[in-house]
């Protein structure tokens, strides 16, 4: 199966490394122009920030964000696939409303299980993802028992749920950068076989994350594009279904190389 590219637009003010870039519609219009022309699979709205240490925002605040965004797409570009990066049932409800495809939960049905529900009413696909505590709070010394299996164990738990309820779409997300250490990143990305197991499909989010500017001593955010296409080219044997990034440019000629490279040579015996 063909990696898919999931380009992030936060329509934040307060995203870790994009917040404020989105707050122009047109400028949003514009960029996921640019992305539908080279390639791009998925586009990930997102309205709140979910950096360590957020606090969460209200509803209607989440919703006056996406919904303009996800309406100007839409209306532009009408086959355009559209996620929604919310934790709100009423947010993914009217972003699905509005056209979008997709729902993005990173608390993996934990904020709101009604979400998988909702999902399967509207035949959308579900990424489910390991958070092991609110933003707020995540950082504040996680701790597992058994890292790999705790979190293989919490998405196949909350797998079943949502397949309990209709959904057929699934992608696990084991939460880089999400309520994990340093090394805990590391590993994940080591074992990510694993969570094959699960048998659905996989989605990774490890673009400009902190532990790549903590190895690489990248403070900018933005300037970690580079590691993280290194990151998604060695893993993409891996053949993860999904890659969750912010320089849509760089995934998409990673992409490209990458296929090219696996072509059968003719000079094969």
């Amino acid at each position: 199966m063909k990696t898919k590219i999931m380009g992030i637009i936060n329509v934040t003010p307060d995203s870790f490394s994009d917040g404020g870039d989105n707050v122009i519609i047109e400028n949003i219009v514009e960029k996921v122009g640019n992305w539908l022309s080279l390639g791009i699979d998925i586009i990930d709205i997102g309205g709140e920030s979910t950096r360590p240490g957020s606090d969460f925002i209200s509803e209607s605040e989440e919703l006056s964000r996406v919904l303009p965004a996800i309406e100007a797409i839409i209306s532009k570009y009408p086959d355009a696939f559209i996620s929604i990066d919310t934790m709100k049932y009423k947010v993914a409800e009217q972003a699905l409303l509005a056209g979008a495809k997709m729902i993005n939960d990173i608390s993996g049905l934990t904020a709101n299980p009604d979400i998988a529900e909702l999902a399967a009413k509207h035949n959308a696909e579900l990424a489910i993802m390991h958070l092991p505590a609110p933003p707020k709070v995540m950082q504040d010394s996680p701790k597992y028992n058994n890292l790999i299996e705790d979190i293989f164990e919490f998405l196949r738990r909350q797998i079943d749920f949502a397949k309990s309820h209709g959904v057929k779409t699934i992608y696990a997300d084991v939460g880089i950068g999400f309520g994990k250490t340093y090394e805990d990143n590391w590993e994940l990305l080591r074992n990510i076989d694993r969570f094959r197991k699960l048998n659905v499909l996989l989605m990774l989010g490890v673009s400009r994350k902190r532990f790549i500017g903590e190895f690489l001593n990248i403070k900018e955010p933005k300037n970690r594009d580079f590691a993280t296409n290194i990151i998604h080219a060695l893993l993409y044997e891996k053949q993860i279904e999904v890659i969750r990034v912010h320089n849509v440019e760089r995934a998409i000629e990673m992409r490209k190389i990458a296929e090219h490279l696996q072509n059968v040579s003719p000079y094969q015996t």
